[in-house]
């Protein structure tokens, strides 16, 4: 695994929880609460969990049960995590990060819907890019590569054009089918092949370059 690189990209496509906001507590306790309710180990549920639409996970983990029970059980879901705040915060280094991409050109990727991508991003005082893709904008889930090809193709750019930040299986799996290179962040990723990876976002330093292009510093 890459260490200390410069990757150059034209426009970076951002995850947003466990990436750039760390919301792992509020996600793993309503997980832990839904696992308990269908008599599901919680290790299990957890293990993929991360990244993906809720409904998504259910359908994983209960195959047989019928997708309206599923969406019903994820529109509860979103709906609860959009009022819990409490610990929500970015991730080190993220404020930093998302000054440095005012002006250039990226985009948001998120498994959360608008109202949670708005109230997560809010609630750990980070600004929304214009460009996002959340849960609406897309007909499949991570690690179904959609929404990064829709995020890609909003900003004019293509798959090889893009450096995409991930933490999670899910997302990582979905940068890579869709043709772009990944930096891990965090733990997690660590351990799923990124095309680089950082602890966290204070490990990177984004320079614009003249020819238009972004150069994304990563260092141990």
């Amino acid at each position: 695994m890459t260490v200390d690189a410069t990757l150059a990209a034209r426009g970076l496509l951002l995850d947003m929880d466990s990436t750039l906001v760390n919301s792992e507590a509020v996600v793993e306790l309503l997980w832990r609460r839904w696992a308990t309710e269908h008599g599901l180990a919680v290790a299990d549920v957890l293990a993929v969990a991360h990244g993906r639409q809720g409904w998504a996970t259910m359908a994983e983990l209960l195959p047989d049960r019928p997708a309206e029970l599923n969406r019903a059980d994820n529109d509860r879901m979103l709906a609860e995590e959009a009022t819990i705040v409490d610990g929500v915060i970015p991730i080190a280094g993220a404020p930093e990060f998302m000054a440095a991409l005012a002006d250039l050109p990226h985009a948001l990727v998120t498994s959360a819907n608008h109202v949670l991508a708005e109230t997560r991003m809010t609630a750990a005082g980070l600004p929304i890019p214009r460009v996002r893709i959340t849960a609406e904008s897309v007909t499949v889930s991570k690690p179904d590569p959609e929404g990064f090809l829709k995020a890609a193709a909003e900003l004019g750019l293509s798959a090889d054009d893009c450096l995409v930040f991930e933490d999670s299986q899910a997302g990582i799996t979905a940068a890579k089918a869709a043709g772009m290179r990944v930096v891990g962040v965090g733990p997690r990723a660590a351990t799923l092949d990124p095309t680089a990876h950082v602890p966290d976002l204070t490990h990177i330093r984004i320079e614009p370059l003249p020819s238009g292009s972004i150069a994304v510093h990563v260092s141990a």
